[in-house]
């Protein structure tokens, strides 16, 4: 209990000592002249203060409260690193054990991860942990933590903490470590320009070799570079993308043995591929009703190069017209299909009719262009079932069906085959739902014999005779559309048809966009998710293997199927980069930044957060054996004086209390002092009459 003396004046404490200055001033020449009856005025006048004033005696009660002890707990993704994680349950799991033995302990375990883009965030875990902590309560921090926080403050007083701060490390003493810093690397490309990127191997912690390493780099998980890199010295390196869209170039180091993680072993350039220009040539055989269709598809798209040729006047037509008389510009057969071929990215023949405009030799030159990488695209009518068939030409090794040499012109409405629905260009065309697709009919499909093993029907007739076949032919792609009637659909005929989007993924195969490849896995976050996505052509695809970035594998099974495309969705709960395969396709994933702060430096260390302890605490390495961590000796000590010894780590008694109860005694009831103050009166009275 404890007692205090207080007031509760009855008047306001101004009016108080105006009055009791006034009574000052009339009594005071009576005291200095030392007048009979001046003391007994004094009396009664301090008397009556003392009424007014009301002195009271307060008595507090209160009640002892707990000293809040804060253990933080390091869960960042270092910590899971070699036996870390399970040293730091051990430790927890005794002091949350110990600590209430050794007195009143308000233990609050605050756990800080890395689920920021900065890394570990120790000290803003402990500040939001003791929002509601009074400081004068806090008796104690201890931290849990391999010492890689990367939000130290200067001191402790910034976050308002005025305790001991203690940190039990976890890791060995001898950790060493090797890691990919990437020091320079473009964000964009030109498509099949070459760009530098620079690298170095860095190697950290004690008892590590420092003899080179050997480095492997991968674009889109293809091996384009394998050497021996020396620690500390820079490796640049020229990288062509291939492709456009996101390319992902991925640098991994060979572990070495007792390397404390091979997590950090990776680093993961993003590089995003532009296009200048994509060069098609178009070669129309004859004017006719569908010729504007692929122009207008053509030129709609600002990045399409097109050289459009329309053979108007072939050489052997003969009306005695001179050369020098015609206004037609001559076809620059040389030009294109000798000296620039390897230039076009898509070569179109469009109708298009062997009528000596075209030595043989240069379709030689076609064939071989494709083989070689390129696409060729034939738009068929009635002439390639003639005698003047290009596939009569050297172009029939590489075309995926030979004309039987007729035609239909019956009515019919183009179908997606069973495959053609999984295939990428034809895959959920809009209106293929149903028996019949809601698209008009076509009225001309030529008849042909499809001769390559690896062609793909995409689409077919109503006999269920082929209309488009799509082909690979070396690294090369070609396609076969048995029809002319695509202009029906372009002119809204009997409502028309989805040409555009068939069209121009037709096109964009053909030039080998890897978001049209038949066979593909890709893999992409989505908000906290990791999304697998697998295109193919069977009916049925496998389970993948997922590799987090701590090295952990496991089995996912696709769902799904409808289009040609298998999905998953799984939890993207770690930073870093993900590994996505089949066994034959590999898609990588990065999870938040390119160079994780997390990973930037794992050697567990206590330089970070020791000047901390140096002011009033302690650092001790609590070991790496689960079973046994070397813990101090817990002990409850007052408010100065050491904060730890050889073997023991201390609590502050904070002596922090509660009030329970409280109490007013009056000195100076009313009526007695009344009374006191009447006889002060009256005895002066009979003084003074004397």
């Amino acid at each position: 209990m404890l007692a205090s003396l207080s007031f509760a004046p009855l008047l306001p404490l101004p009016v108080l000592l105006v009055l009791a200055g006034l009574g000052l001033l009339v009594l005071a020449p009576g005291l200095i002249r030392r007048q009979r009856g001046a003391v007994l005025r004094a009396l009664a006048l301090l008397v009556l203060m003392a009424l007014l004033a009301d002195p009271q005696l307060r008595l507090e009660e209160r009640e002892d409260v707990a000293t809040v002890v804060a253990l933080v707990v390091d869960e960042s993704a270092s910590q899971t690193l070699g036996n870390r994680a399970a040293v730091t349950a051990a430790a927890r799991a005794a002091l949350v054990a110990r600590l209430p033995e050794i007195g009143n302990i308000d233990l609050r375990i605050i756990e800080a991860s890395d689920t920021t883009e900065d890394g570990t965030r120790l000290f803003e875990a402990l500040s939001r942990g003791l929002e509601t902590v009074p400081p004068e309560r806090l008796g104690a921090v201890i931290a849990l933590s391999d010492g890689l926080a990367h939000d130290v403050p200067e001191t402790l007083d910034a976050l308002g903490i005025a305790a001991p701060f203690h940190l039990l490390l976890t890791g060995r003493a001898d950790e060493f470590d090797r890691r990919i810093a990437v020091t320079e690397a473009p964000r964009f490309s030109l498509v099949d320009q070459a760009q530098t990127i620079a690298y170095q191997v860095l190697a950290e912690g004690s008892g590590g070799p420092d003899r080179p390493a050997e480095v492997v780099v991968r674009r889109d998980g293809e091996e384009i570079d394998r050497r021996l890199a020396t620690p500390g010295t820079t490796v640049r390196l020229p990288v062509t993308v291939t492709h456009a869209g996101e390319t992902l170039v991925e640098i991994a180091l060979q572990p070495a043995e007792g390397e404390l993680s091979d997590v950090n072993n990776r680093a993961v350039i993003r590089i995003e591929g532009i296009r200048e220009t994509l060069r098609v040539l178009l070669v129309s055989g004859e004017p006719h009703a569908g010729e504007r269709v692929w122009r207008n598809l053509l030129t709609s798209d600002a990045a399409v190069d097109l050289v459009h040729f329309t053979i108007l006047r072939p050489p052997d037509k003969q009306d005695g017209t001179p050369i020098n008389e015609l206004s037609l510009i001559a076809f620059p057969t040389r030009e294109l299909f000798v000296d620039q071929i390897s230039g076009f990215d898509l070569i179109i023949f469009d109708r298009y009719q062997m009528r000596n405009v075209l030595p043989p030799i240069y379709f030689q030159n076609i064939a071989r262009y494709v083989e070689e990488g390129g696409a060729l695209l034939v738009a068929a009518g009635p002439e390639y079932a003639g005698e003047a068939s290009i596939a009569r030409s050297a172009l029939a090794e590489i075309l995926p069906a030979r004309p039987s040499g007729t035609w239909s012109e019956a009515g019919f409405v183009p179908r997606v085959t069973e495959t053609g629905a999984r295939h990428p260009v034809t895959a959920r065309l809009p209106g293929a739902g149903g028996t019949v697709p809601a698209w008009s009919r076509w009225f001309r499909a030529i008849d042909a014999q499809i001769w390559s093993n690896d062609a793909v029907p995409a689409l077919a007739d109503e006999r269920g005779a082929p209309i488009l076949l799509l082909d690979h032919v070396g690294r090369g792609r070609v396609a076969l559309m048995l029809s002319d009637q695509v202009w029906l659909w372009a002119r809204n005929f009997e409502g028309g048809g989805p040409h555009l989007p068939l069209l121009r993924r037709l096109a964009h195969w053909l030039m080998g966009e890897p978001e049209l490849a038949e066979e593909r896995l890709t893999a992409r976050t989505l908000g906290e998710a990791l999304v697998i996505e697998r295109n193919s052509l069977a009916e049925e695809a496998g389970p993948v293997t997922v590799t987090d970035p701590s090295g952990q594998s496991r089995s996912i099974a696709l769902q799904g199927g409808e289009g040609g495309r298998f999905t998953a969705r799984i939890p993207a709960d770690r930073l870093g980069l993900w590994t996505v395969t089949d066994g034959a396709l590999t898609a990588l994933a990065h999870v938040g930044p390119l160079d994780p702060t997390e990973y930037r430096d794992v050697v567990s260390t206590p330089e970070r957060l020791a000047p901390l302890a140096e002011v009033d605490g302690s650092v001790r390495r609590i070991g790496d054996d689960a079973n046994a961590p070397l813990l101090p000796r817990l002990a409850m000590i007052g408010r100065s004086g050491p904060a730890a010894g050889a073997d023991w780590i201390g609590i502050r008694r904070t002596g922090a209390s509660v009030l329970t109860d409280v109490r007013a005694l009056p000195l100076a009831s009313g009526l007695a002092v009344l009374a006191v103050c009447l006889a002060l009166l009256a005895g002066l009275w009979w003084r003074e009459g004397r």
